[in-house]
C-alpha cells in the first residue's frame, strides 16, 4: 500500500466533487492520506470467505502453472521437432524465442482489456485462445507452422500471467500478499519443473496442454468469481475525471477532481459507498490503450529498476534450462525423460524458493512495520530479499524474485494488473534477448564461460535491488508528487 497527499478540494454545492457524489466524506485537511485499493465496494473481495479466496486462488495458479508449463515443455524435445519438421537449430530457438516475445509484452494489452471489461472476460477469452493455438500445434505439418502458432498459443497464455497477480491483489491485503504471492508463483515455477518430463513426445505434449487448456476454461466459466471493482482502479477513475471536465466550466475545479478521485479517502467511515457518478461512466473498446499507463509505470525510476532486475532474473533461468537440455542432448546423448528429469531440479529449487521466499517477505514486513510505529511503506519488503544474496541458485534467484513482485503491487496502488503486465514485458523481452543469444553465446564461450557471466549478471541484479531498498522510498514519492500536478 502506498499513501499520497492531495491538495484540498473545492467548498460548495456548486463545485461539489465526484469524490463527494460517491459517498465518500471529502478531507477539509491538505495533507490528508488517501488509499485507493480500500475505496468501499459492493461485494468486497477482500471480505470474500476464506473458500472462495482459496477456490479464487487454486484457479489462477494452476491456469499459470499451464502458462508457465507450456513456455518450456518442447525443451527435452527439440532436437526430435528438428529432425521430424527438418528445421534448423536457428528455427527452432524461434519457437522458444517468439513465446518469450508474444507472453511478455502481449499482457499490456490483456491488462488494459481487464480494467474495462473485468478479469473474467479476459480469461475466458484467453484461454480459448490457448486451446486454439495449442490444437494447432499438435497438427503442425512445418517448422513455420508452429513458430506461427506457438506465438498464437503465447498470446493465449499470457493474460495469466498478469492478470493472476492483480486477481490476487484485488482479494488480499497488502500484509497477505507476500505468502500468497509465494504460494501462487510456487505454480508457474513448478510448471517448467514438470514440463520437460511430460515432454517425451512433441505431439503429445501439446495434445496435453490442449486438454489442460480445456480445464481450464470451465473453471473460469463455472467457478471462478470477477474479483474486479471500478472503484478501485485508476483507469476508470481517469476516464471519469475526463467526463467531469468536459462537462466542467470551471477547469481548475476539475483538476481538482482528478487529484481527489485519483487517490480516494478512506479513513473515515468503511461502509459500501453508492457511486452513482462512476456509475453513468461507460468504458468501452476504445478506452483500450495500454501504453499510457505502461509508460507511467516506466517514468518511476524505482519501477524501471526493479522491473529490469526481473527481467534478468527470468532471462537468466530460461538460458540456464534451455542450454542445459542441449548440452544434455547433444554431448551426453541424454533422452527427452532423462533431460527433464535433470531439468526438474531446477524447478524444485524455484519452486521451493518462492514459497519459503513468500512467507519470510511476510514475516520481515511485519516486523519492520511494528519497529516503525504501526507504519510502513513498500520497499520494506525488500528488505527480505536481502537474505539470499550472497548466493545464487535458482532457489535464491526466485527467493528475490517473490519480494520483488509483491513490491510493485505495493508500490502501484490502483495499477497492480498494469505493473505486472510490464514486469512480464521486460521478462518477456530479456528472456526472448537471452534465448536468442543463448547458442551463439554457449559455442563462442562454452559452458563455464556462458554462465559465469549470468554470475556477473546477477550480481548486478541484486546491486539494482539493494539501491531500490535505499532509494526506493523517495524516488516513489517524487513520482506521486509529479503525478499530482499533472
Amino acid at each position: 500500500m502506498a499513501t499520497f497527499t492531495v491538495a484540498k478540494a473545492p467548498s460548495g454545492s456548486e463545485n461539489e466533487t465526484p469524490r463527494q457524489k460517491l459517498g465518500v466524506e471529502a478531507s477539509t485537511d491538505t495533507n490528508d492520506t488517501f488509499d485507493i485499493e480500500h475505496v468501499p465496494v459492493n461485494d468486497d473481495p477482500r471480505q470474500w470467505s476464506r473458500t472462495r479466496k482459496t477456490i479464487t486462488l487454486c484457479i489462477v495458479s494452476l491456469a499459470t502453472m499451464v502458462s508457465a508449463l507450456s513456455s518450456n515443455i518442447q525443451n527435452p524435445s527439440n532436437f526430435l521437432i528438428q529432425e521430424d519438421l527438418q528445421a534448423t537449430s536457428s528455427q527452432i530457438s524461434w519457437t522458444l524465442a517468439a513465446f518469450q516475445l508474444i507472453q511478455g509484452n502481449f499482457p499490456l494489452l490483456w491488462s488494459a482489456t481487464s480494467e474495462i471489461i473485468g478479469r473474467k472476460p479476459v480469461y475466458l477469452l484467453a484461454s480459448a485462445i490457448f486451446v486454439v493455438g495449442s490444437a494447432a500445434l499438435a497438427l503442425s505439418k512445418s517448422i513455420e507452422v508452429m513458430i506461427g502458432m506457438r506465438a498464437l498459443q503465447a498470446a493465449g497464455s499470457c493474460a495469466v500471467i498478469s492478470i493472476s497477480a492483480a486477481t490476487l491483489a484485488d482479494i488480499y491485503e497488502p500484509h497477505e500478499r507476500g505468502t500468497m504471492m509465494g504460494i501462487f508463483y510456487a505454480a508457474p515455477l513448478l510448471g517448467p519443473a514438470l514440463g520437460p518430463i511430460l515432454g517425451g513426445s512433441w505431439r503429445a505434449s501439446f495434445y496435453f496442454l490442449l486438454i489442460c487448456g480445456g480445464v481450464i476454461f470451465l473453471s473460469f466459466l463455472i467457478l471462478f468469481k470477477d474479483t474486479y471493482r471500478r472503484e478501485r482502479s485508476l483507469t476508470s477513475s481517469s476516464k471519469f475525471t475526463i467526463t467531469a471536465y468536459e462537462s466542467s466550466k470551471d477547469p481548475i475545479s476539475a483538476k481538482d477532481t482528478e487529484k481527489q478521485l485519483q487517490l480516494p479517502n478512506v479513513s473515515g467511515d468503511r461502509s459500501v459507498a453508492t457511486s452513482p457518478g462512476l456509475d453513468d461512466v461507460r468504458l468501452s473498446i476504445k478506452d483500450i490503450n495500454p501504453f499510457p499507463p505502461y509508460f507511467r509505470i516506466l517514468s518511476r525510476k524505482n519501477n524501471v529498476l526493479i522491473l529490469i532486475a526481473n527481467g534478468l532474473v527470468f532471462g537468466f533461468t530460461y538460458c540456464l534450462s534451455y542450454t542445459c537440455a542441449r548440452t544434455l542432448a547433444n554431448t551426453y546423448d541424454y533422452n527427452a525423460l532423462s533431460v527433464g528429469l535433470v531439468l526438474l531440479c531446477l524447478g524444485l529449487g524455484s519452486t521451493a524458493g518462492s514459497v519459503f521466499s513468500g512467507r519470510w517477505s511476510d514475516r520481515v514486513l511485519a516486523k519492520m512495520t511494528e519497529a516503525n510505529g504501526g507504519k510502513w511503506y513498500a520497499e520494506m519488503r525488500l528488505e527480505s530479499s536481502t537474505l539470499g544474496m550472497l548466493w545464487l541458485p535458482p532457489a535464491v534467484v526466485r527467493w528475490m524474485y517473490a519480494s520483488t513482485l509483491a513490491y510493485l503491487v505495493d508500490a502501484n496502488p490502483g495499477r497492480s494488473c498494469t505493473a505486472v503486465a510490464t514486469n512480464s514485458s521486460f521478462r518477456g523481452s530479456l528472456a526472448f534477448v537471452s534465448v536468442m543469444t543463448a547458442v551463439p553465446l554457449q559455442n563462442a564461450l562454452g559452458d563455464g564461460g556462458l554462465y559465469t557471466v549470468w554470475a556477473g549478471v546477477l550480481v548486478v541484479t541484486e546491486l539494482l535491488v539493494i539501491l531500490v531498498l535505499r532509494k526506493g522510498e523517495s524516488w516513489r514519492r517524487e513520482g506521486e508528487e509529479r503525478e499530482l500536478k499533472h
